[in-house]
């Protein structure tokens, strides 16, 4: 899915560089996760591994499906045209509801890990923050790419 992109069109070389540091988000946090797991595992014991792995595929997975209902918001509005368009306004409706579901859904996992299963909490925020900590250290390491772009937009 690379494409060739034209420097002097500003917005196709933004848009870009924020879906190849998107894609670089999701393959650390996979990276990331291995290392927790791993490092857990040698360190502590598998129990805490375990919990990091529950943590992290709740997390990763969550973040795939919230990224896939982002894009498709963001198709069918472009598609739609105007914002204030009763079938937008419906279309923004449908993905805060089902964000908000996939969240109380979230929860409700959470609940039963704790209730049914010994989980380690430590473990299990360590795996759960994965996502944050992947956007922070791509955004530190790659983020200049998304603002090299926009400097070019100034010029």
């Amino acid at each position: 899915m690379n494409k060739l992109v034209d420097l002097k069109n500003t917005d196709t070389a933004q848009e870009a560089a924020g879906v190849m540091l998107l894609r670089y988000v999701q393959h650390f946090n996979w990276l990331l996760l291995a290392v927790l797991i791993v490092g857990s595992w040698s360190f502590s014991s598998w129990a805490v591994a375990q919990s990091v792995l529950i943590g992290g595929l709740l997390a990763n997975v969550s973040f795939f499906l919230l990224r896939r209902d982002i894009q498709r918001l963001i198709i069918n509005v472009s598609e739609l045209g105007q914002a204030g368009n009763p079938v937008t306004k419906q279309e923004k409706i449908k993905f805060f509801l089902k964000f908000y579901g996939r969240l109380v859904a979230l929860f409700a996992v959470l609940f039963l890990l704790f209730t049914s299963f010994t989980i380690n909490t430590v473990g299990l925020l360590i795996g759960l923050s994965t996502v944050m900590l992947s956007v922070i250290i791509v955004v530190l390491s790659k983020g200049r790419m998304l603002y090299s772009v926009q400097g070019l937009k100034g010029a």
